[in-house]
């Protein structure tokens, strides 16, 4: 009985996280997206919050700020999708056959 009652209520959890009409790629990308936004302007915040009096500090400054180049967005996918195939799978019946 406690099997059943722990089934249902997972299954719950998960029908109410992932809902139906839900698009999970678009939803995905896009937090993936905002995600490296706030992350490369934390780092760029806390490399613009060291003092630095020598030219060696500021140097490496610029090096770092070099380094970290901007994310392109994620819309482009890295392969190709596969297109759908106008054969249905599988095939019908041939008529002679019945």
């Amino acid at each position: 009985m406690m099997f059943l009652l722990r089934s249902a209520f997972w299954l719950t959890v998960a029908f109410v996280v992932i809902r139906p009409e839900v698009d999970v790629r678009a939803s995905a990308g896009s937090v993936a997206n905002e995600a490296l936004a706030r992350g490369s302007q934390f780092v760029a915040n806390q490399i613009e919050a060291i003092e630095c009096d020598s030219l060696q500090c500021l140097g490496g400054k610029a090096i770092v700020a070099a380094a970290l180049p901007p994310i392109p967005p994620s819309g482009t996918p890295m392969h190709v999708a596969p297109q759908d195939n106008p054969v249905p799978y599988p095939r019908p019946r041939p008529d002679w056959a019945g």
